[in-house]
């Protein structure tokens, strides 16, 4: 077992990769009275084209079937698996984004036992003919609820009229008719490819001996019998540097018009190097400006263009990357002018010294208050982790910023061709 102590933030994180592939990470935190957990699989909704494990053949599964997948692992034969968390007093719980599928939970007692069930449910998978039928019409049904949410419709609008290609463009759940495709077959060959130990990431931090745990994860692991590894081949479509549809709009029965406006992130010039410093310029630079203390968000409020709703977002991976802003407007074709006007102002902007280092303090600020989250620190973690970025080294990379670095981004972050556009305007009775 590894064991990293990063003196800066006082924490020590006990690691080991084992001979089935799996890679646990241990954070003891002992003045936690919460423990929480995640196991993690690198397999999210735009892994829809691949060459299953053991195969020679490419396929391409029906749309949103991780999360499909994600929602079957809980049900067993004989039981739901919530039961079994219940009775141990834990909270589970499971998500599905873009690009991974999480199985967590928390708890203040009973932590081994809770271990051992998430382990077991997730590698133990069952799936027959009847019980995928049923599945379909309760996921039909969280999609039709999903398309009768106003945030999702635009928030997903405007991924559509981002992305050509890309299967970031599908809703993560699917639509109501890809997931009549899904069939047990399908949902067990996404799950012997994605699923394998060497695939997957477990991360457990709060009240515990690391010791103990790790000699207990390990013999659960060497219990069960696992394929050799293999590397996974993903496939995703060429993709253009444009947007797929400059202006979007979805009428819905809203009271009070949705305006966001999406920025299609350049990728092709990402490396593992220069990835985490994107990121984190992005974060900042969107924070400082658009932030309720922020200069541009002030501006927005005192011309009666926005009000709370107002929030922003930046997504970034290896293979696509967008931030979307936005909220409610009583005005969506002035909101839009002048949020494109500020965004392009970025370019010409020079910072002063005192503004990059009030960037730079309050981004060390909300790095060293996160440290308190058990939650973010476990699955920010892993999601750093698929990308080959440590977390705990992200403190460090922010302090080695330099006001240059986050000019050079500015400078060359916003273009015409890569701005789109999603409206949700009232319906016309």
């Amino acid at each position: 077992m590894k064991t990293t102590n990063y003196d800066q933030i006082q924490e020590t994180l006990y690691s080991k990769k084992l001979e089935n592939g799996l890679e646990v990470y241990l954070l003891p935190k002992r003045e936690m009275a919460k423990t929480f957990a995640v196991f993690t699989t690198e397999y999210g909704s735009i892994d829809q084209t691949f060459t299953p494990l053991g195969k020679d053949e490419q396929v391409t599964v029906p749309e949103g079937i991780a999360h499909f997948l994600e929602h079957k692992l809980f049900e067993k034969e004989d039981r739901d698996v919530f039961q079994d968390f219940s009775k141990q007093g834990a909270s589970p719980n499971a998500f599905t984004s873009f690009t991974s599928t999480a199985y967590l939970f928390s708890a203040t007692s009973q932590i081994s036992e809770n271990v051992q069930t998430l382990l077991d449910f997730v590698q133990n998978p069952y799936f027959s003919d009847e019980s995928v039928e049923k599945e379909k019409g309760i996921i039909a049904q969280e999609i039709r609820m999903y398309d009768d949410q106003p945030d999702w419709r635009s928030f997903f609008g405007t991924i559509k009229s981002l992305f050509e290609e890309h299967p970031v463009k599908i809703d993560i759940a699917g639509t109501v008719d890809s997931i009549q495709n899904i069939t047990k077959e399908d949902l067990y060959t996404c799950y012997e490819t994605f699923y394998h130990p060497s695939n997957m990431t477990f991360f457990l931090a709060g009240n515990f001996d690391p010791e103990a745990m790790m000699k207990q994860i390990e013999e659960n692991q060497s219990s069960k019998s696992f394929a050799p590894p293999e590397d996974i081949k993903r496939s995703y479509p060429s993709e253009p540097q444009e947007v797929a549809n400059k202006h979007k709009v979805i009428e819905m029965p809203v009271s009070v018009s949705k305006c966001l406006v999406g920025v299609k992130e350049d990728t092709s010039s990402l490396t593992k190097d220069t990835f985490l410093q994107t990121d984190m310029i992005k974060s900042m630079v969107l924070d400082h400006f658009f932030s309720k203390s922020g200069e541009y968000f002030e501006k927005l409020y005192k011309e009666d263009l926005v009000d709370d709703s107002f929030s922003f977002e930046t997504h970034l991976h290896k293979t696509f990357g967008f931030t979307i802003l936005g909220g409610n407007t009583r005005e969506p074709e002035q909101f839009q002018k002048r949020v494109k006007e500020m965004l392009h102002e970025l370019k010409e902007r020079e910072l002063t010294d005192e503004e990059f280092e009030r960037m730079k303090k309050k981004r060390i600020g909300q790095f060293l208050r996160s440290m308190n989250s058990l939650e973010f620190i476990a699955t920010t973690f892993v999601q750093y982790r698929h990308l080959g970025i440590d977390l705990f080294q992200v403190l460090p990379e922010i302090e080695k910023l330099t006001k240059q670095d986050v000019m050079n981004h500015i400078q060359n972050w916003i273009s015409e061709d890569r701005i789109a556009v999603c409206e949700v305007r009232p319906s016309e009775a």
